[in-house]
């Protein structure tokens, strides 16, 4: 499948735009008062063609409205719902386009609010989660002159006629190899466990690489460390089937720390807040819980001392990068896809835990790391 937004073009052109709205220059000294005189006329026209360059970025972006659909875990689930919407939020701050959401509460709503968007005359559409590939799809076609970007899927060719929709795609097993990995070296009980809400690809391609994670870190440590929750041979394992009950997150991770686990990666959006909250009063010397999406310590202020990491998901910029193409008319279809090795998936720092993790094992993950970047390591293998 072509990709035609490179996810690397989309850290640079956010990290351009921040630089621009916040940097500050410094002087050198020089023995040659005139260089400094040039550097310093030349450092004037190249501020005053930034400045040109945001004008008409504003200009451009005067009218835009970006709008997103919301999977049911809704736009504050702490996960990949509010991730993206901080891209749609981000193009608001910096590019100057309207922001506008509307949360799904059920599958039913999906086509539902994606025509009401059309209907407001969006000029780009975000929808957000593998259950909506359908219902974008269907709009698409119907809409072929309105631009659309969907997280967590990807089209086979020929299912969009007019190319209007980029779909973002992540590796996050690469991401989720790593902190199986950290798991395997951090437990005490040598069980660790993951759950997922629905058992569907962006979901089950987290436990896959977590519990392949766990695999390397035996083999290369002569260790057993065991997986519950998850058989990545049989594609089957624990899922409670929504990505919003709280009561479901205490209960799966309740039965998982039963059979030995301390280190638990629930990959369910809200869901996982309500084993967050479980490990909170366990203790953590009972139960860990590895983050998915963002930054979970930043996000779960409540239970930050409970999370290890998290399996970080860069949708934000990819979302972002999406709607600038819009405004600078440069959009496409296709499909961009996130990787370690171009930022657009990756490892939150320990944190809390930082001085717990030892640095042989730090050293391990970097270099596993860059093992997976340059293609000696295959993260699909166990």
């Amino acid at each position: 499948m072509k990709t035609n937004l490179k996810f690397a073009a989309a850290l640079m052109a956010a990290s351009a735009l921040v630089l621009a709205g916040c940097s500050s220059s410094s002087s050198s000294s020089s023995e040659s008062a005139a260089p400094a005189a040039s550097g310093a006329a030349e450092q004037s026209m190249e501020s005053s063609a930034e400045a040109s360059a945001e004008g008409d970025t504003t200009a451009a972006a005067a009218g835009m409205k970006a709008c997103e659909v919301t999977d049911v875990g809704g736009v504050d689930d702490k996960g990949f719902n509010q991730k993206a919407y901080k891209g749609v939020q981000d193009a608001a701050a910096q590019l100057g386009v309207e922001a506008a959401v509307l949360e799904s509460q059920a599958e039913t709503d999906y086509a539902t609010n994606i025509q009401s968007f059309i209907d407001q005359g969006c000029s780009i559409i975000i929808t957000v989660g593998f259950l909506l590939g359908d219902a974008t799809k269907e709009a698409a076609n119907a809409n072929p002159d309105v631009p659309f970007s969907i997280v967590d899927y990807a089209y086979a060719d020929g299912d969009i006629t007019n190319n209007n929709v980029l779909g973002q795609v992540f590796n996050t097993d690469e991401a989720a190899y790593l902190a199986g990995y950290l798991a395997a070296g951090m437990t005490q009980t040598g069980k660790v466990g993951t759950f997922g809400g629905v058992n569907i690809p962006p979901v089950t391609i987290f436990m896959d690489g977590f519990y392949n994670g766990v695999q390397k870190y035996n083999a290369d440590n002569g260790t057993k460390v065991k997986v519950l929750g998850w058989d990545p041979k049989t594609q089957k394992g624990l899922f409670t089937e929504n990505f919003e009950s709280l009561d479901d997150g205490r209960t799966f991770a309740q039965n998982l720390v039963d059979e030995g686990a301390d280190i638990v990666m629930p990959v369910a959006g809200p869901v996982g807040l309500g084993s967050a909250a479980l490990a909170n009063e366990l203790g953590t010397d009972t139960l860990k819980i590895i983050g998915v999406d963002s930054d979970q310590y930043d996000s779960d202020t409540a239970n930050q001392s409970v999370y290890l990491t998290s399996v970080l998901k860069n949708m934000d910029v990819t979302t972002f990068n999406a709607i600038q193409s819009v405004v600078d008319g440069t959009f496409q279809g296709g499909v961009t896809v996130g990787t370690l090795d171009n930022g657009g998936v990756g490892l939150a720092p320990y944190h809390d835990f930082d001085s717990a993790v030892p640095q042989a094992l730090k050293d391990q993950i970097e270099t596993i790391q860059a093992g997976i970047i340059d293609g000696s390591i295959d993260v699909k293998a166990s």
